[in-house]
């Protein structure tokens, strides 16, 4: 790219994730462009793009030579299709070689096995031998599962039978016992400077994430550090570039790695007003080979809450209530269409008081989901 001409960072999607970077572009002076399955797509609402099929990779391609760097905001495009990109001289990050890690959940547990780094007992399993890990046991797809999709609890054998009906291959995992769920943020750029932030706690509710506490309250200092050094590993050893999640299980004072996710992620979301520089902003310059930003937090702690869709529909009018009952809370509506379960949007609270800020987001969740009207 030319030094007299701000960059065009193409996004390959455009839900919430592309909509939450249009923001620190627009601060940054980046031309953003999105590659969008419809018009009507979360980000494509706010922001220049084009409409494709990211399965076909004549149609990327097309639209990838109209940038100077892509990037992406989901894990749904098929890794052909991103090397595609890159014969054709396109500068991807990440790569498609490390973007590998966030799709297939086989070759991640591999590349970390292989390195010595904490996973939780697997194997892949097919039906022609032994699960090799005693029920109940946790099944996965190898891709495309989240937000709970692709991941059975298995209590026997019977139930192993009849998911391979559906799932030829399965990826199964000792069923753990763990304390709680953490995710800590990484960041990293291609020439290797690397940061993180603190690890989050993550609250599960039938497998989606209805919130998140930073710094990760009730584990010991050791076991951040530990996170921190995992999430810094992994990026190094994958060559990523961008930002990237690790979720991980607490398990005593163990850590086990669950999953990889190659991109912005909703457990980062706290850091818009949580952190001198968001997940979002941080990726920009990642991508983009800029000097990272600060990913100190700005208060003592940062809540996040998920507002998943409910019974109400309206979600402008619950502003008059919530901003005049807790003028600090900041609110992120995606502008998608209120579904049972959906992540439509999600609120912010910073401070020094965790009681305090857990009561304002469990309220404004409940308040705009429908659970509670007062």
């Amino acid at each position: 790219m030319s030094g007299a001409e701000f960059p065009t960072v193409g996004v390959i999607g455009a839900g919430q994730l592309a909509r939450m970077m249009i923001a620190p572009a627009i601060a940054l002076g980046v031309n953003l462009k999105l590659f969008a399955a419809s018009s009507e797509d979360s980000a494509a609402l706010s922001a220049d793009h084009v409409v494709g099929n990211f399965l076909n990779p004549d149609e990327v391609l097309t639209f990838a030579k109209t940038c100077d760097v892509i990037t992406f905001e989901h894990e749904l495009i098929p890794n052909s299709v991103i090397k595609v990109l890159e014969q054709n001289q396109v500068v991807v990050r990440p790569s498609s070689s490390a973007f590998i890690y966030s799709q297939n959940k086989a070759q991640m547990r591999k590349i970390l096995q292989e390195n010595n780094l904490p996973i939780p007992n697997w194997n892949l399993y097919s039906g022609d031998k032994d699960p090799g890990i005693p029920f109940p046991l946790i099944a996965k797809s190898i891709s495309g599962g989240y937000d709970g999709r692709g991941v059975w609890v298995v209590a026997d054998e019977s139930e192993l039978r009849e998911l391979l009906k559906i799932q030829p291959t399965l990826l199964l995992e000792e069923k753990l016992n763990f304390t709680s769920e953490i995710a800590v943020m990484v960041a990293r750029s291609p020439h290797g400077q690397a940061a993180t932030w603190p690890p989050t706690l993550t609250v599960q509710r039938d497998g989606i994430c209805i919130q998140t506490i930073t710094p990760a309250p009730d584990i010991s200092d050791t076991l951040k550090i530990s996170a921190q050094e995992i999430a810094l590993k992994i990026a190094d050893l994958i060559g990523l570039v961008g930002v990237m999640a690790i979720e991980l299980f607490v398990v005593g004072d163990r850590l086990l790695i669950n999953e990889l996710a190659a991109r912005p992620h909703n457990s980062g979301h706290w850091s818009i007003e949580g952190s001198v520089t968001s997940q979002f902003e941080q990726h920009l310059r990642a991508i983009l080979d800029l000097p990272l930003g600060d990913p100190s937090m700005t208060a003592a702690f940062a809540v996040m809450g998920n507002i998943l869709g409910g019974d109400k529909s309206d979600m402008y009018r619950p502003y008059l209530h919530l901003m005049a009952r807790n003028p600090e809370l900041k609110v992120h509506q995606y502008m998608k269409e209120v579904r049972p379960g959906r992540k439509i949007g999600h609120v912010n609270a910073v401070g020094e008081d965790l009681l305090h800020l857990e009561e304002l987001i469990v309220h404004a969740r409940d308040y705009m989901s429908g659970e509670i009207d007062e």
